[in-house]
């Protein structure tokens, strides 16, 4: 490469991480700002945390400026958005290995990052496990809330269970753009999962597999990934299951080093030897999860230096034959969650009352700042109250009957709290009336 090109490839670098820092700030303005160096609201990612309230019912969205945070951090509350000022500059780290925490527990959980509230959001960091042992638990992320997205983040560890949501009778999680170290199971949901443009890597030649699906307690429960790639050491294992699973691949790349081993459910003793008392009484047990047999689809997934004949298209023999064109969020979830959605809340109604105006939502929606409504006859209705809820309040300082002619927001912005892939601002069309 000539010296013009290097300069001309490093400044178009430059630009881009310029780019990328200016949207992470320049998009829904912050509530709180963690910076480690005192220039935020907090120095620490739990203070920010802590501040909120377990009954939080608002979007409460938490900037944390590039820095290192060498903490643990628990979410309780729902609704909360960590965005990193950068990709490899915000940097969540922590030593804990789970055997450790076993001795000397502590309040915030056995995770670098623990999350036991609903529609948490993670954007635009690092969160590394820096235990540094290859093969026991060490865990980066775990999870026992419902709707979890994970969008453009690194999440290492060497150890195993690297990403582990685990809200197994509900739970639902979106991953796109993530960047997964680990070892034996290292991402390894219970319930419903879909991860999108994903990088895999398998840091434990001894490992049984890197990925993992928990879906017994629902027949309709899968685990797809769509446009991965999976790498990791000579002799890597794609995958197993000790419970009912259910997993589609799509258009997923493996390296070379892969092992032609077929995923499949778990029996003790994992050498195959003759199996002891209690390896038979532990496969009895899991008998008890497993009565849907294998459930393992592929579509359009290849390894590079040939392919194993395990991983054919099969997907037509999936429930349903599906296309591989029906394959996305929405799908995954049954119709029950689309994360990737973009159309923002609607309003579905306009109630004016003698005091107050209601202006309701077709779900519920977060106000940041001080929005308003455009009365006919230059006239105003303030925001009061709803914030969190479907239902808006504005306060009329005239008895006489009023008109709503249109929404000012008035330098805020009105969003829907709900956990997605990207922030959803609320279209503020007025209902047309009847005819």
């Amino acid at each position: 490469m000539s010296r013009i090109n290097f300069y001309v490839l490093l400044v178009a670098l430059l630009l881009h991480i310029l780019f990328v820092t200016a949207l992470a700030e320049d998009a829904i303005p912050a509530d709180i700002t963690v910076a480690a160096d005192g220039g935020g609201d907090f120095t620490t990612v739990q203070q920010a945390i802590e501040s909120i309230p377990d009954d939080n019912g608002n979007r409460i969205i938490i900037f944390i400026k590039d820095g290192v945070y060498n903490e643990k951090v628990r979410i309780d509350a729902s609704y909360i958005t960590l965005r990193g000022q950068s990709r490899a500059g915000t940097r969540i780290e922590f030593s804990q290995g789970s055997e450790e925490y076993a001795r000397r527990s502590d309040k915030l959980g056995v995770a670098v990052v623990n999350i036991n509230g609903n529609d948490a959001v993670l954007e635009n960091l690092t969160i590394r496990n820096t235990h540094g042992v290859i093969g026991p638990h060490a865990f980066a992320v775990l999870g026992r809330g419902d709707r979890t997205v994970i969008v453009d983040c690194n999440v290492f560890s060497d150890g195993a269970d690297t990403l582990s949501l685990w809200r197994g009778d509900i739970g639902r999680y979106y991953h796109a753009r993530l960047n997964i170290r680990g070892s034996v199971d290292f991402v390894c949901p219970r319930g419903w999962c879909y991860m999108t443009d994903c990088t895999f890597y398998e840091v434990n030649p001894n490992a049984e597999a890197a990925i993992w699906h928990d879906g017994s307690k629902n027949q309709d429960m899968k685990f797809v990934l769509r446009n991965c790639r999976l790498d990791g050491v000579d002799g890597w294992i794609l995958a197993r299951h000790h419970h009912d699973a259910q997993f589609f691949l799509l258009d997923c790349k493996f390296s070379e080093a892969m092992r032609d081993r077929q995923p499949k459910r778990v029996i003790y003793p994992l050498d195959n030897s003759t199996p002891t008392e209690a390896n038979i009484r532990r496969n009895k047990e899991l008998d008890k999860t497993n009565i849907w047999g294998e459930r393992m689809y592929y579509f359009n997934c290849h390894r590079e230096g040939g392919d194993y004949p395990w991983h054919a298209d099969n997907l037509s023999s999936a429930p349903g034959s599906p296309k591989p064109e029906q394959i996305t969020a929405a799908w995954t979830f049954a119709g029950t969650w689309d994360p990737e959605q973009s159309n923002g809340p609607t309003i579905e109604k306009v109630e004016v009352h003698a005091d107050h105006i209601d202006v309701i939502f077709s779900e519920n929606v977060t106000v940041k700042g001080k929005p308003r409504l455009v009365l006919q006859g230059d006239d105003y209705a303030n925001y009061r109250s709803g914030s969190g809820s479907n239902t808006l309040v504005f306060d009329v300082s005239k008895s006489q009957e009023v008109k709503v002619d249109s929404f000012d927001l008035h330098g805020g912005v009105i969003i829907a709290t709900q956990a997605a892939a990207v922030i959803r601002e609320a279209n503020l069309s007025l209902p047309q009336p009847p005819g």
